[in-house]
This record gives C-alpha cells, structure tokens and sequence, in this order.
C-alpha cells in the first residue's frame, strides 16, 4: 500500500509538473498580448499616455499637442457662442421690435434669412378669410411666393382658380416655408444695425467651422500617438530589441518618421 500511495503521488507531481508549464506559456502569451495593445489603447484616449507608459519622452510632445489645440477649441467656441448671443440680441431688438413681446429662438437658417432679406413681410396680408401671401418679393415671405407661383402654376402672373390644384399646391408650399407671424421682422430705418448683424453673424459662423477645424486636429493628434505606440510595441515585440519611432514636422513640407532599432 505503502509502494502503490507513492506511485500515484510520483504520478500527481509528473502531470502537475507536465501541466504548469502550458499554463504558464499561456499567461505569458496573455501578459504579452495586453502589454502589446496598452500602449496604443491609452494613447487613443490621452494622447502620450502610450509614450509615456513606455518610457519614451515625445509622449510629451502628444501630450502638449493636445493641451494647446483643446485650449484652442473651448476659446473658439465661447468666442462663437458670444457672438451669436450677440446677433440674436440684436435680431430680438431692433429686426424683431414691434411684431413680437415674446422672445422666441429658432434655427440658424433663420438668422441666415434674416441677414440676406431686409424683411420678412407679412404671412397673411388680407384679413378676410382665407389666406392672401405676401406680394412683394423684395421680402422674404414674398420671394417664397413668387417661387411658389413659378413651380406650381403655369403662368406665375395669371393666378388660376383658387379651387384648382395648383393653386393649392402653391398655398401648401407658402405655408411650409414662409415666416409666421411670431418671427416677423423688418431693418427699415435700421440699415447701420443690419450691417453689424450681418458682420457678427457672419464671424460668428466663420469661428465655429474654425473650431470644428481644431476638433479634426485633436482627433488627427490622438490617432498619431496611437499609431505611433503600436508600431513601436510590435517592432520591438517582433525585433526583441528595443525600437522607436521619431517624428519631424518640417512645416510646408510635411513630415518625416524615423525608425531607430537598438543592437
């Protein structure tokens, strides 16, 4: 009994023996996949961050990158913000003066509209019923008429009957794209604050697709520090020798990348 007890132990402590090392060449294949993809993973969130975690210092070059070009959006941006608070105030008090108590906002298009037209005109210039457009297509609500007697009718000049299909197509057109009552608005006598409006708005525009500019910047900026960390972690993975990668930015004429390989 005593033979046969230290046998099966003798056993045991051959397969355990036989078992633990594809147990440990598997956790070192684990350990040696994650420490492949941290360097790229953590440089897609914070830029850098890859570099740094392996000891290499243009992480910081990534990391100062992302400092300056995310100050640059926030500053856009609130800059962006403050003027279209500007033209909107402006809109409210002087274009929109008189029609409306009420401060409604609305789409940019609108603001857009009321930088091109001096007027809105007027939704419905008959009180009687039934719905009479504006005429005058030096307005807004007017030009919307015009284009829709052009589409629907066959002679814009020569209105047909007011039952006919026609012409309720092109009531139907002028009630989906003319301006109601509520946003009614005019710049007569107030062509200096038209010109500022039209100025405020169109540097307020103009700043905001500058800001959406830097935001392809900072995403151009986290993509190169990640690509930047993976070849690297492979190349020296693949080589077995230590391997970085330096990049040059040589202004108009682009850049230029580097690979150094330890011997």
């Amino acid at each position: 009994m005593v033979r046969r007890a230290a046998v099966g132990a003798a056993v045991l402590v051959a397969c355990g023996a036989a078992v633990a090392p594809g147990q440990g060449a598997d956790s070192a294949r684990t350990d040696a996949r994650a420490r492949l993809w941290l360097p790229p993973l953590a440089s897609l969130v914070v830029p850098g961050s890859g570099q740094l975690l392996g000891g290499k210092d243009r992480g910081l070059v990534y990391v100062a990158a992302e400092a300056i070009v995310l100050s640059r959006v926030l500053q856009l941006f609130r800059d962006a913000h403050r003027g279209a608070d500007r033209y909107r105030g402006l809109a409210y008090a002087v274009a929109r003066r008189g029609f409306t108590t009420v401060r409604r906002d609305t789409v940019f298009e609108y603001y857009e509209t009321m930088e091109r037209f001096g007027a809105s005109g007027e939704f419905d210039h008959d009180p009687g019923p039934g719905l009479a457009p504006e005429d005058d297509p030096t307005t807004f609500n007017g030009s919307v008429w015009l284009l829709a007697r052009r589409t629907f009718w066959s002679d814009p000049q020569t209105p047909p009957p007011p039952t006919s299909p026609e012409f309720q197509l092109a009531l139907q057109f002028y009630r989906a794209h003319a301006v109601g009552p509520d946003f009614r608005w005019s710049w007569s006598d107030a062509s200096l604050e038209h010109q500022e409006f039209r100025a405020t708005i169109r540097s307020s525009d103009d700043t905001f697709r500058r800001a959406q500019n830097q935001l392809g910047l900072l995403l151009a900026n986290h993509l190169a520090s990640a690509i930047d960390a993976l070849i690297s972690s492979r190349l020296s993975a693949g080589l077995r020798r230590p391997t970085t990668l330096h990049t040059t930015w040589a202004g108009r004429r682009g850049a230029s990348v580097r690979v150094a390989i330890a011997f």
